[in-house]
């Protein structure tokens, strides 16, 4: 088969050479003229053969918008787009409907799998017609991972639905993320505790929160058992916010993944202003010591705990 690819960053160059491994012909497009097959769009859509299916991985937001936009002028009816970035669900039914007045057909696909995904398959969650869905059916089993398809592949449902699906998967990814870190801050403050990162390994099978983020964290503090130098400050890409978002929305009690979301909220901050206010809440009503902040620093620095 063959696959137009836009955006051969580290997602989207591992995906077409795993594409490609599969034995289908990769035609990718980058703006960065070192990776890419062709010098432009309009060059990638020459190349491909009517009717043609052209995979999107660029940022999220409007670098996605701009891309199905200048397809939409460039594609034929019966073509068919697929948007495999991290997009927020709502703007599928607009990028849809953009390209239907073409006759141009559009999936979204949630991608999961990181820099490992070359060698391990990615996880493809998808959303869209079920004509659509078995037309890229071949390009979906290469870039899944071995085994049932129904374990690493899903068509969710209706357009929307795949990155819908994937923006839970996200937030869910904060969460446990959130309680590892927890569990590791922990362990390194227990004094009887000497070995953490051997710890953390032993819990790596056959126990109940064995996973491969589990093992990621082997692997870090393997390289780094003190996590020296590694800056504190997190930054999301947006579908933790979302998932709370729709949390809310749907009255779903979310109290895990909204609680890591804040976390990382947190740890931006260089002092907390809410904080600072229980503070000096505490001296008004009990006549506590309000702190300087080098005051707080100080203890700080010889790590306080009351």
């Amino acid at each position: 088969m063959q696959l137009g690819l836009i955006g051969l960053g580290k997602m989207g160059g591992n995906m077409r050479e795993r594409i490609r491994r599969a034995g289908h012909e990769v035609i990718g497009y980058d703006r960065n003229p070192d990776v890419s097959d062709v010098a432009g769009l309009a060059d990638l859509v020459g190349a491909l053969a009517a009717p043609r299916v052209v995979w999107i991985m660029v940022p999220a937001g409007e670098p996605t918008r701009a891309t199905v936009r200048e397809l939409a002028e460039l594609l034929s009816a019966g073509d068919l787009v697929i948007d495999g970035g991290n997009s927020r669900f709502t703007d599928d039914a607009l990028n849809a409907a953009h390209l239907g007045e073409k006759g141009i057909g559009y999936l979204d696909c949630g991608v999961s799998g990181g820099i490992w995904g070359l060698e391990n398959g990615y996880g493809l969650m998808v959303g869209g017609s079920e004509a659509d869905v078995e037309r890229a059916m071949p390009i979906f089993d290469a870039l899944r991972p071995e085994g049932p398809r129904d374990e690493g592949f899903v068509h969710a449902g209706e357009v929307g639905a795949g990155h819908y699906v994937k923006m839970v998967h996200n937030g869910i990814e904060y969460g446990l993320m959130h309680a590892y870190a927890e569990g590791y801050e922990l362990l390194e403050k227990k004094d009887i505790v000497k070995d953490v990162p051997g710890s953390f390994k032993a819990w790596s099978r056959g126990t109940v929160v064995r996973s491969w983020l589990l093992d990621l964290m082997v692997k870090a503090l393997e390289e780094n058992p003190a996590l020296e130098d590694v800056s504190d400050y997190t930054a999301d890409s947006g579908e933790g916010r979302w998932t709370v978002e729709e949390a809310i929305a749907n009255s779903v009690p979310m109290p895990v993944i909204s609680a890591s979301l804040f976390a990382r909220f947190a740890s931006r901050q260089q002092t907390s202003p809410a904080m600072q206010a229980v503070a000096a809440l505490r001296g008004q009503f009990g006549g506590h010591q309000v702190m300087t902040v080098a005051e707080g620093e100080k203890l700080r620095a010889e790590g306080h705990q009351g």
